[in-house]
């Protein structure tokens, strides 16, 4: 199989690029950043005018993975426009490329778990009524309604997938690379919220094996897939296995008062995923600890 992976230096992109790569895959990159010492089969993205016709154009893919996007709720409130243009409207831009140079092409979009808010019932099917809290999840929620709008109009086969709470060696922002610098400082710090907020976390190796089980198996009629582990981790859980790896005493309290934007309890209901083969190879105190080893290697 014959892969793109757009936003290949990302975060996931990386991670997802390594894991195809490994798995003997023809992997072929696209990104904004400059790299010069990454010149075989990387495309480099015009930041202020992004162009993917030159992607699709003169070489074939079986699949388009698009790791591409911004990734901060807290972002999307300071600056929306951003995050809908790189949220939204590069996904119809990528797709639009697809349709014209090679409408057979399979197009797989990471999208987010932000886009169910704050869900009524728990663990949270795709069929739940979308209510985000925040740009951030609204722009997530356009780009799966333009995934559906390609499908039904252009009969590109599209499939994307609310990731939940990823995490792993790396990650530069959120949960645990807050908490490692705050730690640093070795002065008491307080988080937000309470702590009984929950989240479902999946290691970025488990999500690009998702990812793979996804691209095998959807049948890519603008599907919608959950990607978690199924299991509810409570904040406060997840801080204390954390700052297990670490020497002497932290000192930190919750401000028991919520971040704008930010949910309270997630837990994906994984049943389709399941279907395709999918279980966790990474708990999350090994993917814990790989993290701190990463960070103080």
């Amino acid at each position: 199989m014959k892969i793109v992976i757009i936003g290949s230096k990302g975060f996931i992109g990386r991670n997802v690029e390594k894991y195809f790569d490994e798995k003997g895959y023809e992997v072929w990159k696209a990104d904004v950043v400059v790299d010069y010492a990454d010149t075989d089969r990387y495309f480099l993205i015009d930041a202020s005018n992004s162009d993917y016709n030159t992607v699709f154009h003169y070489q074939q893919y079986d699949l388009c993975i698009n790791c591409s996007g911004a990734a901060s709720v807290p972002d999307s409130l300071k600056n929306p426009m951003r995050d809908y243009y790189l949220n939204s409207v590069n996904v119809f831009k990528i797709l639009s490329a697809i349709n014209q140079f090679q409408p057979n092409c399979k197009f797989i979009n990471l999208g987010s778990a932000a886009v169910y808010g704050n869900p009524k019932q728990l663990p949270v099917e795709e069929i739940a009524q979308p209510k985000p809290l925040s740009p951030y999840g609204f722009h997530k929620l356009q780009a799966e309604q333009i995934c559906q709008e390609f499908y039904s109009f252009f009969k590109l086969k599209t499939c994307s997938l609310r990731i939940f709470s990823v995490y792993g060696v790396g990650l530069q922002k959120q949960l645990f690379w807050d908490l490692n610098q705050k730690a640093k400082s070795g002065d008491p710090f307080t988080l937000y919220g309470t702590g009984n907020e929950s989240r479902d976390f999946i290691h970025v190796y488990d999500l690009a094996r998702a990812i793979e089980l996804v691209a095998q198996s959807s049948s890519f009629n603008a599907d919608i897939i959950n990607v978690g582990n199924g299991e509810e981790v409570s904040i406060k859980d997840a801080v204390s296995i954390f700052f297990e790896f670490f020497a002497g005493d932290i000192e930190y309290n919750f401000s028991g008062e919520s971040r704008e934007g930010d949910p309270l309890n997630w837990k994906a209901d994984i049943s389709k995923l399941k279907s395709f083969g999918y279980s966790s190879t990474v708990n999350m105190k090994q993917g814990l600890q790989e993290y701190y080893k990463w960070l103080y290697e």
